[in-house]
């Protein structure tokens, strides 16, 4: 029976967490810089979210097929860190774009490298996590990761770099906690955490197989509105807030930041209440919740209101490692378990990553500046049909 705080479970989901962690800061270090980068190098609307489509794209292929190929051929440690230093080594490759297609080109780069560390990282917590606790290690890695590093300290200390150091700096500081991560990976990760299932001769891609399960034919489509409503707002609403609702470079980051702790708050509280109550449940409430979301943001801006609603109603990104780690896990035999998590985070990036923001970013250039939000509001909406169609798995 594992006792105490320092336990190698505690251990490898507080390092996949920082890990996460340093990942999400350096993907999503474009979207809080974006107005230092649009302005200097003249990008519109629909070239923003080509750019967070591309990074997409390429991170939805990578998931997958390197997930599966580390599994198939017993090599998910070697991926894991060979994608956590290259991912590293990338961010400095944005800080050097000097027009639309050289950062286009750096962020394919970084979305290949990225791909399979999200899913082997889930993989690995999942493999070590006591039966009771699979809810809640996913979020903490979710909540310390993304929300923690990539929502919270990122909008404030890129931010703060780019106006006193100009945003090219901010990109090379992001890059360089991942190769020390990457070292402590090589060194903690045992082989009983990373070693495959199968053996390579029985192993295949198991596609056919994965759809037979109704929780991942289903929370594919759930996977997909939860990350298109993420991904419909995240590249574009820090530029809203300056350019249409007229906050400050200061004020803006610390709005981004603001939400970040709600992402946080929202990435333990939320999965650790599926643990209680059941996944679909949760998914259900969430949804609801995450609806007016994009209300908050438009019609309450100016108002006392704004920042406290925008908090509140922001708590469905709680639901992204549910819909991309907890979900699949349960509802697959342990030799698909990676696969699983990979094709489902494959399938919601091509969607939800690459599809929306694209879609987001012409309807915000040809209709209005806020199209955006109503793109997000639509996702959560349909995303309920599809959590109405799965089964509740969980072991309450």
């Amino acid at each position: 029976m594992k006792k105490g705080f320092f336990t190698y479970e505690n251990s490898i989901v507080l390092l996949m967490a920082l890990t996460f962690g340093c990942l999400f800061f350096d993907r999503l270090a474009l979207n809080f810089l974006m107005p230092y980068v649009a302005k200097d190098l003249n990008l519109n609307n629909t070239q923003i979210g080509l750019l967070a489509g591309a990074l997409s794209l390429a991170w939805a292929f990578s998931s997958f097929f390197s997930t599966a190929w580390a599994e198939t051929n017993n090599k998910k440690k070697l991926v894991f860190i060979a994608g956590v230093f290259t991912f590293s080594l990338c961010s400095f490759g944005s800080g050097w774009a000097v027009s639309f297609v050289t950062l286009l080109i750096a962020r394919l780069v970084m979305g290949f490298a990225e791909g399979p560390v999200i899913p082997l990282a889930q993989n690995f917590v999942e493999r070590e996590s006591s039966p009771h606790r699979l809810g809640i290690n996913a979020g903490i890695l979710q909540g310390v990761g993304s929300a923690l590093f990539g929502s919270i300290l990122a909008p404030v200390v890129l931010v703060q770099i780019a106006e006193n150091m100009g945003w090219r700096n901010a990109f090379f500081v992001a890059g360089a906690p991942g190769l020390v991560l990457g070292l402590l990976a090589w060194k903690f990760v045992k082989k009983s955490t990373a070693e495959s299932v199968q053996t390579k001769e029985k192993s295949t891609l198991n596609i056919a197989e994965l759809l037979q399960y109704n929780n991942i034919k289903w929370g594919i489509g759930a996977a997909c509105c939860v990350f298109g409503w993420w991904f419909a707002t995240l590249p574009f609403i820090s530029n809203y807030f300056v350019n249409a609702q007229g906050m400050s470079a200061d004020q803006m980051g610390k709005t981004m930041g603001l939400l970040g702790v709600s992402g946080l708050l929202s990435s333990v509280i939320v999965p650790g209440l599926s643990d209680r109550i059941g996944r679909k449940k949760v998914l259900l409430i969430f949804m609801v919740v995450g609806m007016f979301y994009p209300f908050a943001v438009y019609f309450l801006a100016g108002s006392a209101l704004h920042l406290p609603a925008m908090f509140f109603t922001y708590f469905m990104m709680g639901l992204l490692p549910i819909v991309a780690a907890v979900l699949p896990s349960e509802s697959v035999p342990d030799y698909l378990k990676a696969k699983a998590l990979g094709f489902i985070t494959a399938i919601a990036e091509i969607v939800g990553g690459v599809m929306v923001p694209a879609l987001s970013g012409v309807l915000s250039d040809k209709i209005a500046p806020s199209a955006f939000l109503w793109v997000a509001a639509a996702l959560a909406l349909i995303g309920l049909f599809f959590v109405m169609k799965l089964k509740e798995l969980s072991k309450l």
